[in-house]
C-alpha cells in the first residue's frame, strides 16, 4: 500500500470512490453543525437569537456521529479495500462484499439523518455513538455496522490461509478488521443484557460503553497506518521500520481481545466494569508515542530547509503528531464533568482528522486519477484546521478548568467571569477558523471526486 503502480480503474476505482465520496460528504453534514454548535457556545449568543437548546442537543448528536462515527469508518471502508486489493494482488475474493458494504453505509447516512430533519425523537447525549431515540436512527447503526463489518470481512476472506508475509499497512488493517469485529461482539452482547430496558440516556450510555471503548483502538490503528503511508509518500520510504509497524499494530489488536469478557465474568453496567473499560485507555498511549517518536527521527537527521514543507502528507503527518500529543496531555486533567473533557478528544479526534485528510491528498485521490494541485489553498487548509482545532481545544480547556459544563449551550452554560467566557470566546473562535479549513477541505475533495479522473502530472 505504500506504491501503486498506477490509478485504480474498473470496480476497484469506483468502489474507493465511493467510499470517499460518502466519506466527505459525512464530514460536510459535520461541519454544518459544528458551526451551528460553535455559534450556540458563543458567550451571550442566547441575547442575540433564542437559540433552542433542544436543537443544541439533537445537532451534536448529528455532528459527533457524523464525524466521528461515520466518517472514521468510511476512511476504514476505504483502507480496507485497498488493503484487500493489494493482498489479492488483484480482484480480491468476495468482492461483492466491499460493494454491498458501501451501499449499506450510504443508506445508514441518509437513515441517521431523517429523524433530525423530520424532528423526530429524543437526543441521548450518551458517549461514543449518541442516540436520537427513534426506530429509524437504531437502523441507521445497525446498517452502518453491517456494511462496514462487510468491508471487514472481505479483507478478512483475502488474509485468510496467505502463507507470505503481508505489507505493515495491510497487517495494520487485518488488525484493524480484528478490532472492530470485538467492538461488535460488544455491543451485541450489551444489548442482549439490556434486552427490555427502554431506550434511554442510560441504556444508551451502557449499550455503547465498551464498544466505544474499543473503536478508539480501531480508530488509533487507522490514525497509525495514516502516519506510516504519509511518511512513506512524503520520504519515499517507510518512516519506521515495517516490524515496528506490524507490533503497533498488534499491540492495540491485542488489547481489545479481552473486552467481550469483560461482560461474562463483570457484572455488566457496574461502575468496576465501566472503569474496566476506561483503563484500556492507557493501552493506547505506548504504541502512538512510538509511532511518533520512530517516525520523528526519520526526519530529524534532515537540515530543516531539506524538510518536505511543500508535501501535503509531510504537513499532515507532522500537525497530526502534534496536534494529536495537545490532545493527549489535555487528557491527563480530564474528569468528564466540564469542558477539558470535550478539549481532549477534540484534541486527538483533530490528528486523526488531519491525518486522514493527508490520506486523501496523497494516497486516495492520486489512486483514482484526481490528484488536486498543490498550491496555497491545500497549504492554508491544512494549517487553519490545525491551528483552528488547538485553539479550540485549549479554549475548551481553559473554560473547563473554572468549571464550565460540557454538552450545554447560552445561558445554559453559567459563564461567570472573565476566564470561563475567554475560554469560551476563544473555542468559538477557534472552531471557526477550524470550520474554515474544514470547508477548504471538503471543496478540494468533493471538486476533485466530481470532475473527470486525470493524470498525476500537476505535482512536482
Amino acid at each position: 500500500m505504500v506504491a501503486w503502480p498506477g490509478a485504480l480503474t474498473g470496480g476497484a476505482g469506483r468502489e474507493l470512490w465511493a467510499w470517499c465520496f460518502l466519506a466527505v460528504v459525512a464530514l460536510a453534514v459535520a461541519g454544518v453543525f459544528a458551526v451551528l454548535l460553535a455559534i450556540s457556545r458563543l458567550p451571550g449568543i442566547e441575547d442575540v437569537f433564542p437559540w433552542p437548546l433542544a436543537f443544541f442537543e439533537k445537532g451534536l448528536v448529528i455532528h459527533v456521529v457524523y464525524s466521528f462515527v461515520v466518517w472514521f469508518l468510511a476512511v476504514f471502508g476505504a483502507l480496507s479495500h485497498l488493503a484487500a486489493h493489494r493482498v489479492a494482488d488483484g480482484r480480491p475474493r468476495a468482492d461483492g462484499l466491499g460493494v454491498a458494504g458501501v451501499a449499506l453505509v450510504a443508506l445508514a447516512s441518509v437513515l441517521l439523518f431523517i429523524p433530525a430533519l423530520l424532528d423526530r425523537g429524543e437526543p441521548t447525549l450518551n458517549n461514543y455513538v449518541p442516540v436520537i431515540v427513534d426506530p429509524l436512527y437504531y437502523a441507521g447503526l445497525i446498517v452502518l455496522a453491517g456494511g462496514v463489518a462487510l468491508a471487514a470481512l472481505r479483507l478478512a476472506v483475502n488474509l485468510a490461509g496467505r502463507r507470505t508475509a503481508v505489507e505493515p499497512a495491510v497487517f495494520a488493517m487485518g488488525a484493524a478488521a480484528g478490532a472492530y469485529g470485538v467492538a461488535l461482539v460488544c455491543v451485541a452482547l450489551a444489548y442482549w443484557w439490556l434486552l427490555g430496558d427502554a431506550p434511554t440516556h442510560a441504556t444508551n450510555e451502557d449499550l455503547f460503553w465498551g464498544a466505544g471503548h474499543v473503536l478508539q483502538f480501531v480508530n488509533t490503528i487507522l490514525m497509525l497506518v495514516a502516519w506510516y503511508l504519509l511518511g512513506a509518500s512524503a520520504l519515499g520510504r517507510p518512516a519506521m521500520a515495517p516490524a515496528w509497524h506490524k507490533g503497533t499494530a498488534l499491540w492495540l489488536l491485542a488489547f481489545t481481545l479481552p473486552a467481550p469478557a469483560l461482560y461474562v465474568f463483570q457484572t455488566p453496567f457496574t461502575a468496576d466494569q465501566a472503569e474496566t473499560f476506561t483503563n484500556l485507555q492507557y493501552a493506547l498511549a505506548p504504541p502512538v508515542l512510538v509511532a511518533a517518536a520512530l517516525t520523528a527521527a526519520a526526519f530529524a537527521g534532515r537540515a530543516p530547509a531539506a524538510l518536505p514543507w511543500r508535501h501535503p502528507g509531510f504537513l499532515c503527518l507532522i500537525l497530526s503528531i502534534g496536534v494529536f500529543a495537545v490532545g493527549g496531555v489535555l487528557g491527563l486533567f480530564v474528569d468528564g464533568a466540564d469542558t477539558r473533557t470535550p478539549a481532549h478528544y477534540h484534541g486527538v479526534i483533530a490528528g486523526v482528522n488531519l491525518a486522514f485528510m493527508g490520506l486523501f491528498y496523497v494516497i486516495f485521490l492520486p489512486l483514482l486519477g484526481r490528484a488536486p494541485r498543490w498550491g496555497r489553498m491545500i497549504y492554508a487548509q491544512i494549517a487553519l484546521f490545525a491551528g483552528g482545532q488547538t485553539v479550540a481545544a485549549l479554549g475548551l480547556f481553559w473554560a473547563g478548568g473554572y468549571g464550565a459544563p460540557r454538552k450545554t449551550a447560552g445561558a445554559e452554560q453559567g459563564l461567570e467571569g472573565i476566564g470561563p467566557i475567554a475560554g469560551m470566546a476563544m473555542n468559538g473562535i477557534g472552531a471557526l477558523f477550524a470550520v474554515i479549513g474544514g470547508v477548504l477541505f471538503i471543496w478540494t475533495v468533493a471538486r476533485a471526486l466530481l470532475a473527470a479522473p486525470a493524470g498525476d502530472d500537476k505535482n512536482p
